[in-house]
């Protein structure tokens, strides 16, 4: 049947609308989950996809789940859908991350499809980071060996049979969880989101027509794809190459041995990670769900970050990695720290592609690392058991006309926030000793890389456990166009009797006692340029504000500045010697 000729107003109405819907089902979600790692951090994405499960629009809290939406609805259909058994009403959960879940277990998705005149027209997904999932260790394992350590896994399990919760499934959440009125709550929530987002389409069919709300979807991933092909034209043909070395895992395995190369080709893009090492047996590893998420967010900073996602959008976009490699696991190789790699995978196209996009675009390295930690004990007001899971903040690093950005989120969590700080004593029962930029004199150029963060926890009760994984601990964040490298990441301990502990960059369960502080201490990002070109008056602000000492704005900026004034009162031999050879 040919597609209903629809006028272009009206089809761009219901686009809207659609785009709409998605930020309602996020709201939705973040309004009514009891985990603060979700309402919080917003670490979650919820979207709708189409019959076939391409992504027609995303709710976007983590930048890494870009692509996880249309993986978990892909393998909905593969198995439900396909085979006749998927019925309105029907809810699935998944968090398998081999079977279209992509990431971790504790990210856990619902899927469900909305029928209109009782055949399936799209469909409607969320996923969301519960605090708990059971395994080995509270919040999730940081030195699993195998799968089957990090927790409960669902893979594509009716949660919901025609509109009727599967109390068996309930109870296996119940029964395998520490935390069960959280993991329950968050369950919830998004089914809360799924609903939300049925409403909406079925409003959107009954006032247009379904054949009309089809051809607006249509039409919406053509125009992406036509658009997003017209932004890989404009990069320069040619095979774009970037190697690393990627931290040993929590075992003591490595350093991994990680490359790329990136072709563009006309209106094409092709990402090939072959060559990069085998997996390992520590929770590093990374599956393709996952990877394919982690390359379109660089894809989308190399052409136009700004446009509406959906999956005609990444049309143009191919990526290939060997199987049974750090970027393309297998079962059961364990995953709880994915994102490590995936920060990494990413990172490595943004190095291949900064040389080559327009002069602006990608900036010099960031700090990487999603800076996971969990910390479980007893609340020391309440006597309840808690477990407080978190990224952490750090520097971005410079671009060719502004400094890095400060105590950001890294590219894989996105939009995102932090923990505040009055949640985090109250919820968990812990003192917040010190919540503080971290300065040094490391990401110079002419603009700087971003600051990172000190967060300190002082445990309240003995018996408290802290864990955490901090990827770049071993190699800062890279400077571009004679910018200099910025620092690494990591975690240290400050005990009571007031020795010192580290500093690590991973670590599971990590006893501590009463008293004794943890501090998570996070990167500068990568500067930009030559530090000796930078305007002499950002110079003299940073030592003002104390970002850098007078001694740094002498032998890396060859500045001198008045200590009494702040003023500029002079320039070293060395920064005279480069504004000569510039001339």
């Amino acid at each position: 049947m040919a597609e209903k000729q629809v006028d272009v107003i009206t089809l761009d109405i219901i686009k809207d609308s659609l785009l709409a819907a998605g930020e309602e089902i996020f709201t939705a979600i973040a309004r009514t989950s009891k985990s603060p790692i979700i309402y919080e951090c917003l670490d979650f994405a919820s979207g709708l996809t189409d019959d076939k499960g391409n992504l027609i629009t995303q709710g976007n809290g983590c930048a890494g789940f870009l692509g996880m939406l249309s993986s978990m609805v892909k393998e909905v259909i593969r198995k439900w859908a396909d085979t006749g058994r998927l019925k309105e009403g029907d809810i699935i959960i998944i968090n398998d991350p081999y079977g279209g879940g992509g990431s971790h277990i504790q990210d856990v998705g619902v899927v469900m499809p909305i029928f209109v005149e009782g055949e399936i027209f799209c469909y409607v997904a969320d996923k969301c980071h519960w605090s708990e999932m059971g395994g080995k260790d509270p919040g999730y394992s940081l030195n699993a060996t195998e799968i089957y350590q990090e927790g409960l896994q669902m893979p594509c399990v009716k949660l919901f049979n025609e509109g009727v919760l599967n109390e068996d499934i309930a109870d296996i959440i119940r029964a395998n969880v520490r935390y069960p009125d959280l993991s329950i709550g968050d369950m919830w929530a998004g089914v809360s989101g799924l609903r939300t987002g049925e409403k909406r389409i079925l409003e959107l069919c009954a006032k247009y027509g379904k054949d009309t709300v089809r051809a607006a979807i249509n039409r919406l991933l053509q125009s992406s794809a036509e658009y997003s092909r017209k932004q890989v034209e404009k990069i320069p043909d040619g095979v774009y190459r970037a190697e690393d070395v990627m931290d040993k895992d929590v075992h003591g395995n490595g350093p991994f041995h990680v490359q790329v190369a990136v072709t563009v080709k006309g209106d094409r893009m092709t990402v090939d990670f072959t060559g990069t090492d085998k997996q390992t047996a520590g929770p590093i590893n990374l599956a393709l769900a996952g990877l394919h998420s982690a390359i379109r967010s660089v894809f989308l900073a190399c052409t136009d970050p700004e446009q509406n996602v959906n999956d005609g959008v990444f049309e143009p976009l191919e990526i290939i990695a060997e199987e049974g490699s750090l970027f393309n696991a297998i079962r059961p190789a364990p995953v709880s720290c994915y994102y490590e790699s995936m920060q990494v995978a990413l990172d490595l196209v943004w190095q291949a592609m900064a040389p080559v996009v327009k002069k602006g675009q990608l900036t010099a390295g960031h700090f990487l690392t999603v800076g996971a930690y969990t910390m479980n004990g007893i609340h020391a007001v309440t006597g309840q058991p808690f477990v407080n899971c978190g990224p952490t903040l750090g520097g971005w690093g410079a671009g060719c006309d502004r400094d890095g950005d400060s105590c950001q989120f890294c590219t894989g969590d996105g939009e995102t926030f932090n923990i505040p700080v009055e949640i985090l004593e109250s919820k968990f029962g812990i003192k917040i000793t010190e919540y503080a930029l971290h300065t040094d004199n490391t990401g110079a150029g002419e603009f700087r890389g971003g600051y990172g963060l000190i967060l300190g926890h002082e445990a309240l009760n003995d018996d408290m456990d802290f864990g955490g994984a901090y990827g770049r601990h071993e190699r800062p964040a890279w400077g571009f166009a004679g910018g200099h490298p910025g620092s690494t990441n990591g975690f240290d301990f400050i005990r009571l009797d007031g020795t010192y502990d580290g500093p690590y960059g991973s670590g599971n369960r990590i006893p501590m006692k009463k008293g004794d502080i943890v501090r998570m201490v996070t990167g500068t990002g990568g500067g930009y340029g030559n530090p000796l070109a930078r305007d002499p008056a950002r110079v003299a602000m940073d030592v003002k504000n104390e970002y850098i000492t007078l001694e740094d704005a002498r032998e890396i900026y060859g500045v001198e500045v008045d200590p009494a004034t702040f003023a500029v009162v002079g320039a070293t031999q060395a920064r005279k010697d480069f504004q000569a050879a510039q001339a």
